[in-house]
């Protein structure tokens, strides 16, 4: 059985003959399959046809499940927006971001270079970390009150955030994907042998440490970093995972608002030039509540979410009730719940313990 149709693509009409062949019958189903026969250039179509049963007026009710297209040769190099291939290896990391940091690696240590507002946080970013770490420690050694801490500082730049943990005392591991990075903050902290010796650095990103470093930290740090990755949730679920029950997580980052962009980008970047042109996307820009929500859907608690300001005139920052430009956010990981059967018995052998005192007073 023969038959034919007009199939159009850009705006072109491309005459497709099918065939029908015939393969006999199964269970008294008769079974078919259709093929589609093209020129090597043109639009390929495979139809299947899954078979179904013939109602007794001989009617044949068939539906098709199955149909693949594939691309004019022209057009091989393009791929739609919604039809990415799946990988199972996930990264947060954007390779462009690593291009522009990678470009400005040798700045980090300029106190008054293109990271001057980055040094200058430090006045409002180390207090807020060390204090809200202190309220989990009942005692701590004076100028060491970090001491024992395991902190991971991810996307650590140069250093500038890792090298004042490690001198609080805390054990400091610092990551960044960009190589450059790295081996500018390792150059640094070898001049302060103390600092040499409880602070580590490695070229990797997060996703890179998860399996060896699940439930390692004590604190888990990501300043200035989650509006360069690409997978905000994933992000966040990989800086849980690596977080010890009862361990803080502490983020400082840009809200999404029309004040971030006019400010953050358009006076920032392109008049006062505080920042390089291209240092952030406004699209990646994550608002409070937002960020909130994925770090409650994975476990965190969130303690404290605080606004925070930049004057560009006196290069300094301070606290602010105003959320609209940069935060700060402190959550907690909550304790791994004890399961009702455990908790039934623990309260069990509690009352077999208290009746058999009440026994033995007795006597």
């Amino acid at each position: 059985m023969w038959g034919a149709r007009k199939l159009s693509s850009s705006g072109s009409l491309f005459l497709n003959v099918l065939r029908f062949r015939y393969l006999g019958t199964q269970s008294g189903c008769p079974r078919f399959t259709t093929s589609a026969v093209y020129s090597k250039n043109q639009l390929s179509w495979t139809l299947q046809i899954k078979p179904w049963v013939f109602h007794e007026y001989r009617i044949m009710w068939s539906k098709s499940y199955r149909m693949t297209f594939a691309c004019l040769n022209t057009m091989k190099s393009y791929r739609y927006p919604w039809a990415r291939p799946y990988s199972t290896s996930r990264t947060t990391v954007d390779s462009s971001e690593v291009k522009t940091f990678l470009a400005l690696a040798h700045r980090w240590w300029d106190e008054q270079g293109v990271y001057a507002p980055l040094h200058s946080m430090n006045d409002l970013r180390v207090p807020f970390i060390r204090d809200n770490l202190l309220k989990t420690v009942a005692n701590h050694q004076p100028g060491k009150p970090l001491s024992g801490m395991k902190i991971l500082d991810v996307g650590c730049g140069g250093g500038l955030l890792t090298e004042p943990l490690g001198r609080l005392g805390a054990s400091v591991i610092g990551i960044d994907p960009v190589d450059a990075n790295i081996k500018t903050a390792q150059r640094h902290k070898s001049f302060d042998p103390v600092l040499d010796k409880r602070i580590e650095y490695r070229a990797c990103s997060l996703e890179e440490i998860v399996e060896e470093s699940t439930e390692t930290f004590d604190a888990v740090i990501a300043s200035e970093v989650v509006e360069h990755v690409i997978d905000l949730e994933t992000f966040i679920q990989c800086c849980c995972q690596v977080l010890k029950p009862g361990g803080s997580l502490f983020i400082t980052t840009i809200n999404k608002t029309q004040l971030s962009y006019v400010l953050g980008i358009v006076f920032s970047e392109q008049i006062a030039g505080i920042v390089p042109k291209g240092t952030h996307t406004w699209e990646k820009f994550v608002s409070p509540e937002k960020l909130e929500s994925i770090m409650e859907s994975n476990g965190l608690s969130v303690q404290t979410v605080v606004g925070m300001l930049y004057n560009p005139f006196s290069g300094h920052w301070h606290w602010s009730e105003n959320t609209s430009l940069n935060y700060a956010a402190h959550a907690v990981k909550q304790e791994h719940p004890v399961p009702a059967e455990t908790e039934t018995e623990e309260l069990r052998a509690q009352a077999s313990t208290n009746s058999s005192v009440h026994e033995e007073l007795k006597k």
